[in-house]
């Protein structure tokens, strides 16, 4: 229910924009390969270490609406899968080495993202413009991996900032070459509460409530063929 309250929102924000439309064509849409490109850091709790996220090469749509001259809105969809584990995790308290890296599994990131952008009329079929927006990422299908019991990742609102250009074949389809940074932080708890030694079973509460303030912060690089309604 919150990814489609998301995306009707969005639809709508970009429907409202009609009453001020100033060109004839007045949507563009894209098809666009992607690639993820995460600039992870974490403070982790109790293990400590940092993190790691593999990047991810995806497809994604998205559409463009000009509300005026040289201002339009973009919303873009796509979705994708991300291996995770930490670096360095200290595994002292439970038996393992004071240098680990631990696989926690992967998960699947849906990060629907709206921006403004301002297009620089440069009177050639080169089309440059820069952009800003909102970005909400939705973190699901999480798989804990081999290691922990489970995993949670919060769903979180980001800021995201956007530098591209068009290039006409053709007075309808056009080229795009697109790069978005996104600046994406979310909490993570995982439950190692399986990992509790024997020995020392006070442990268990600490280990089911380990903590992460993880910031992911990814570029994403895109390059799509696009088409003028």
């Amino acid at each position: 229910m919150k990814i489609l309250r998301l995306l009707v929102f969005a639809v709508l924000i970009l429907a409202g924009f009609t009453t001020a439309a100033q060109q004839k064509n007045e949507w563009n849409i894209r098809v666009r390969a992607l690639g993820i490109f995460p600039q992870e850091s974490a403070n982790i709790g109790v293990i400590g270490g940092d993190i790691n996220l593999t990047n991810s090469y995806i497809p994604e749509l998205d559409f463009t609406y000009f509300f005026a001259k040289n201002f339009s809105a973009e919303l873009i969809l796509g979705t994708s899968k991300h291996k995770v584990s930490t670096k360095g995790s200290n595994l002292s308290a439970i038996g393992g080495p004071s240098s680990a890296d631990v696989n926690l599994g992967k998960v699947w990131l849906l990060p629907p993202t709206l921006t403004l952008q301002y297009h620089l009329p440069t009177g050639t079929a080169f089309k440059p413009y820069i952009g800003a927006g909102a970005n909400y990422t939705i973190f699901y299908n999480a798989d804990h991996g081999p290691v922990a019991q489970g995993i949670d990742y919060k769903n979180k609102f980001a800021f995201a900032s956007q530098l591209g250009i068009d290039y006409d074949i053709s007075k309808k389809v056009f080229l795009n070459v697109d790069v978005k940074k996104i600046f994406l932080s979310t909490d993570v708890t995982v439950d190692a509460s399986n990992l509790t030694p024997a020995s020392n079973p006070s442990l268990a509460p600490v280990l089911r409530n380990i903590g992460a303030d993880v910031k992911i912060n990814p570029w994403v690089v895109g390059f799509g063929v696009g088409y003028r309604l």
